[in-house]
This record gives structure tokens, sequence and C-alpha cells, in this order.
């Protein structure tokens, strides 16, 4: 984490209260913290999904220029010849 730095912010004492018996006054820094994180990630995902760009750019994924369903099966080859190069070290440990 960068440098810490000191905000004065105001709150209403109504809703300071109801902070302080969720997590006491010595937990009021820490519970505000973990609130403000979560709203900006929630505000940044928000942006990100009103966003009109697309999410990624077929570009940036040669794998799947042969179509998905291609890439899809060359993995599952990959996948079963490793498993059977498993089997055969097993049976070799086992003899």
């Amino acid at each position: 984490m960068e440098g810490t730095q000191r905000a004065h912010i105001i709150i209403p004492g109504d809703l300071l209260r109801e902070i302080d018996a969720l997590v006491g006054p010595r937990g009021r820094s820490a519970f505000l913290l973990e609130t403000a994180r979560q709203e900006v990630k929630r505000r940044k995902l928000l942006r990100f999904l009103e966003n009109e760009q697309p999410a990624w750019k077929a570009e940036d994924h040669s794998e799947l220029t042969g179509g998905a369903a291609e890439w899809v099966r060359q993995l599952r080859q990959q996948s079963e010849g490793r498993g059977r190069q498993g089997k055969r070290r097993n049976r070799r440990k086992q003899k």
C-alpha cells in the first residue's frame, strides 16, 4: 500500500452510532476503509459493464483463430496426453 494519509470526514451522528454498534469505536477506521474499498471496486465494475467497448479483442487471443470448438478440442487432447503419461509412470513405479 502506498503511504497512508489522514482524511477528515464528517459523518452524521446517527450513522456514527450505527457504525459503533457494529464494530465499536476502535473499529471505525477499518470498517470505513473496507467499505470504501468495496464501493470503489463496485463502481469500477459498473463503469466497466456500462462501457460500450468489448471486453476483449480477437487479435489478443490468437489461440481462438480456429474457433472455440477447435481450441477446446486441442486442450482436451493435451489433457488426455498428460493423463496417459501419468498412468504409464504409475505402472512403472508399481513394477
